[in-house]
This record gives structure tokens, sequence and C-alpha cells, in this order.
């Protein structure tokens, strides 16, 4: 049985390419597949693999970085959930921005019964740290959305439209829990007071509630090949364009505007006919790899490492 294992954990470390070089012959050992960011604030990750050796995997993590949230989820068959193994450096283990921040100080961390009492309390303003395409499909019920593309923008939406005289309760979410992280440090940092975070983000609150306790309505994007899970952290109904990354339900799959690999109704009036021949022309590799029965690594995967 194979299942997907997200983890992440701030702290420092000392020569992260010889951590990365370490996690990459040990997920090659253990014949796993999904992406892990190692820089010297901490490692993220999301990798699939068979029970046993994610266990290894979650052993070693746990011994050597003291990773404290790992988030375990299933995975339908027939699902390989990504194309490959890989482990790469990078400045950021989640792409922010703002130098200096002290991880050490972040939000108060909530479970989901006192989630609830946050979103339903009207002195509190919730804030979806995620990015636009996400939170298309699905959110908590009232909650204020940035309205970002990529999360290195959170910090100008912040300066443009939080008071920390006025927003004295804030409350934030994510998926997994490693954005609100960041963004909750940035916001102490910022003079703001009763910051808030969910704890292991949207997938551990579903996890947590019952349907008739939610406050949550949709589907939630993930960034594997699954693109969402319902309620229930059950494989949902989007498919992913991947010209534009973004979701798409089966309305959208059925337009005129939705070529596969190349457009949707999301991004056609944004993409260039020379762009989009470009990505004709990747599908047509993609087709040619599947007809040799190999597997084609494409820029889907590519753009989902850079803007995780």
């Amino acid at each position: 049985m194979r299942r997907v294992l997200a983890f992440y954990q701030f702290l420092n470390l000392e020569d992260p390419q010889v951590e990365c070089d370490r996690l990459q012959t040990l997920g090659d050992e253990l014949a796993l597949r999904g992406t892990i960011l190692v820089a010297g604030e901490g490692v993220n990750g999301t990798v699939v693999g068979d029970v046993q050796a994610l266990h290894q995997l979650s052993e070693h993590l746990t011994e050597r970085y003291g990773v404290k949230s790992q988030k375990w989820s299933d995975l339908e068959s027939g699902n390989s959930g990504f194309h490959r193994f890989k482990v790469r450096v990078k400045p950021e283990i989640v792409s922010f921005g703002v130098d200096n921040l002290d991880m050490q100080q972040t939000g108060e961390h909530v479970d989901a019964q006192t989630w609830n009492a946050l979103v339903d309390d009207p002195e509190v303003i919730v804030i979806d740290t995620r990015n636009d395409y996400e939170i298309d499909i699905g959110t908590f019920e009232g909650a204020v959305s940035p309205h970002t593309e990529n999360f290195r923008q959170f910090p100008d939406w912040v300066a443009d439209n939080l008071d920390a005289q006025k927003h004295t309760k804030v409350a934030m979410f994510c998926t997994g829990g490693i954005r609100c992280e960041k963004a909750s440090s940035y916001l102490l940092n910022q003079g703001f007071e009763s910051v808030y975070q969910l704890d292991g983000g949207i997938l551990q609150y579903l996890e947590d509630t019952q349907a008739e306790d939610s406050r949550w309505n949709g589907e939630c994007f993930v960034f594997d090949q699954r693109v969402s899970v319902n309620a229930q952290l059950q494989q949902g109904q989007y498919k992913q364009c991947y010209a534009c990354r973004h979701p798409l339900s089966a309305a959208e799959l059925a337009s005129t505007d939705f070529e596969h690999g190349v457009s949707c109704p999301h991004c056609i009036e944004r993409t260039s006919e020379q762009r989009r021949h470009q990505f004709r022309e990747r599908q047509h590799q993609v087709r040619l790899a599947q007809e040799r029965g190999e597997q084609h690594i494409g820029l889907r995967q590519k753009k989902q490492e850079r803007n995780r």
C-alpha cells in the first residue's frame, strides 16, 4: 500500500547540501517519489511511497531534524502521486522573501475546536494565506483572501490591508501549516499581538472535524497528482491545467477554452499563441514518451516545486 507523507520543520542547518545529499540517497534507496526542499532554515517535503518505506523516512526525519509536523494521507489506487524523487537546496523551504524572521516566535497553534470558535468570532479576522488558485476551490466560512499569486506577495498585502491597532485578533490557515508559520512570525514582527494559526492546517482540520461541525466549504488543493481532496480527505473532483496550474471543474474541462496541457478558461487570455504552441509541442513529447512506455517530466512538476 502506498501513501502520502507531507512534513516540514524549521531548524538551523549548517550545511544544507550535505543534508540534501543524505536525503536523496535515502529516498532513492526507499524508492520514494516526490520533492523535498532543504534550506538553512529547515526541511519541507511531500513524498509518496510504500508504508514501510515512509515509516523509515519518518523515523529519520524525527531523529535527525526533530520533525514534528508530519501529515499522512491515502493515495488512490493507480495514482503515482509524483513522477520522480528529487531533493533540492533552496534559499527558503517556503518562499517568502523576508530576511531574518525569528521562526522560534510564531502564532499560537490552535486545534479544530478552538479554530471554529475563532471563525465564529466577529472580532477575529480570518486570513487564508494560500494562493488564489487554491482558494478558488475551497476555504473557510468568512475567510479573507489576500488574492496572491504566490506567497512572496503576502507581506505587501499585509502592509496594504492590515493594521495592528485595528486588527487585534488575527487567525490564519494554509494547507498543512508551513506558510502560517512564516506568516504568523511576520505579523508578530510587525507588531500584531494576538495571532493564531490552525495547527496542522486544513488537512488536519478535515481529519479532526465531523461534517456537522465543519466550517470548511469546498475542496482543498494539494501539491501532488491528486490535485484536490474533499472533506473526507478522498481524492477530489478537480483536475489541473498544466499551463497555469489552476484546478479545473468538470464544466471547465468541457469548455472550448480548455486544451489539455495548453490552456484553460483561467489562462487562455493571458497566454500568447507562441506560448500555447510551445505547450502543444510539450504535450506532443509527453505522448511520444507514453507510447514508448516512458515517463516524461513536464513543466507541471517544475512549477509546483518553484511555487510551494
